[in-house]
């Protein structure tokens, strides 16, 4: 049974940082593509940030780039991803996902973690 558990969200004023971590059991961590998505209320699911199995190529939204950083560590089959300058409009609920190979960076991600709370005031 695959399981994806995120943990690391919270309240920070902007400027802050926080940064996420998603644990993977049940499967070999090493062999699937990982990603953050994110959705605020009233909004879409939106990816943040993507990592290749090896974690050799990185994908980051336009919106993120330069402030946030994701990352793996296959030894420990955990995800991570470091937000730094937090804004309010990163408020959200922030997911892990896993998938294929061929999911990466923005294909279809098949195993989803239940989602970490993230909450930046002004």
């Amino acid at each position: 049974q695959v399981q994806l558990l995120e943990s690391g969200g919270g309240l920070v004023q902007a400027g802050g940082s926080l940064r996420l971590s998603c644990a993977a059991s049940g499967l070999t961590f090493s062999v699937f593509a990982m990603a953050w998505f994110r959705q605020a209320p009233g909004k879409e699911r939106e990816i943040v940030a993507a990592i290749s199995r090896t974690g050799t190529s990185t994908y980051y939204a336009d919106f993120v780039k330069g402030r946030f950083t994701i990352s793996r560590d296959n030894a420990k089959n955990t995800m991570y991803l470091q937000m730094n300058s937090l804004k309010p409009e990163d408020t959200a609920v922030y997911y892990c996902a896993l998938g294929y190979w061929n999911a990466y960076p923005t294909g279809e991600y098949r195993y989803w973690g239940q989602g970490t709370q993230v909450t930046v005031s002004s």
